[in-house]
């Protein structure tokens, strides 16, 4: 793997408890490596007790660079970025340590963004996002001119955002031009081709081993049959690999027959200490109805599911 090393790369970390005494807005900001050492180093200085000549000069130095790095409104950039991922205002300067687990991934989204790289790596970015939040990050990765790479099973997400795929099957690596509906196609259309060639081929070669098999010992046609052995043994069969993708199911099984009414709710109401998560909820879901259940982080969709089936 080869970069050129003037480029800052960033990624998205996955250890959502490596922060717990840093405050939240300092957690985004550390995304700039760089800016953050600026930044310790400056505020380390103008804390000291005394400042000599040589860090007086030293400090106006850091000063400069910070302004170059646009440190001075970096606070404000990280505060932007941690309310689109839906970190309210006042938990912002608090304790990363008091953030739910699922919210610490989101700071640290807003990490990988801040940094505002060269090279940006992203896994799995909108596990433990709203729908709301996945099409603003949608929005800020297509508005930013990083070269990215998206490790995601959001395929909607990644016909937003990609202009490319890395299909990583049969023991191969390819890559596509396009996004995934395109990438699909495209895969699709390769295989069937694939195997269309392979098909011919194989009933090319049934044809000339049937003419070397009846002809081979007939003294006329010899020469013909010889021909024809040699063009078979041209023939070569492209290999068809296995894919190594599993396709899973899920099978329910049913304790009983539903006819026309699969779920009646009349006047369901369900709360907390806080106040109620929803009330008087009114629902008829018929046999074959697909039914998603959609809203904000925190909002009840759990407690509404775990409601209807008598969990709560």
């Amino acid at each position: 793997v080869s970069y050129d090393p003037n480029e800052r790369i960033g990624k998205l970390r996955q250890d959502q408890f490596a922060f717990e005494q840093f405050s939240v807005l300092d957690t985004v900001i550390m995304g700039h490596h760089e800016l953050w050492e600026v930044k310790q180093e400056r505020d380390r200085i103008y804390s000291l007790p005394e400042m000599s000549e040589e860090e007086g000069y030293k400090v106006g130095d850091l000063e400069a660079l910070y302004g170059e790095m646009d440190g001075y409104s970096a606070e404000s950039r990280a505060g932007e970025l941690l309310l689109g991922v839906g970190i309210p205002v006042e938990q912002h300067y608090g304790p990363m340590s008091e953030i739910a687990p699922g919210f610490k991934l989101r700071v640290l989204l807003a990490q990988a963004l801040f940094s505002n790289p060269d090279i940006l790596l992203l896994d799995e970015p909108t596990n433990n996002l709203d729908i709301d939040t996945i099409r603003w990050l949608e929005q800020v990765l297509n508005e930013r001119d990083s070269t990215m790479i998206i490790i995601s099973h959001d395929r909607h997400f990644l016909n937003m955002v990609c202009t490319h795929m890395a299909d990583l099957d049969y023991g191969e690596l390819r890559v596509y031009s396009g996004n995934y509906d395109e990438y699909m196609t495209a895969a699709t259309q390769a295989r069937e081709r694939l195997l269309s060639d392979n098909a011919k081929k194989k009933a090319q070669i049934a044809d000339l081993q049937s003419f070397v098999s009846r002809f081979s010992a007939n003294a006329s046609k010899s020469r013909q049959a010889t021909s024809r052995a040699k063009q078979m043994d041209k023939i070569k069969l492209d290999e068809v690999k296995a894919s190594s993708r599993q396709n899973p199911f899920i099978r329910f099984e049913q304790d009983k027959k539903l006819f026309r009414n699969a779920l009646e709710v009349e006047g369901l109401t369900k709360g907390f200490d806080n106040g109620p998560l929803f009330k008087n909820l009114n629902l008829l879901l018929e046999v074959g109805e697909k039914l998603a259940v959609i809203g904000a982080n925190g909002i009840g969709k759990s407690t509404l599911l775990k409601s209807l089936v008598g969990q709560l």
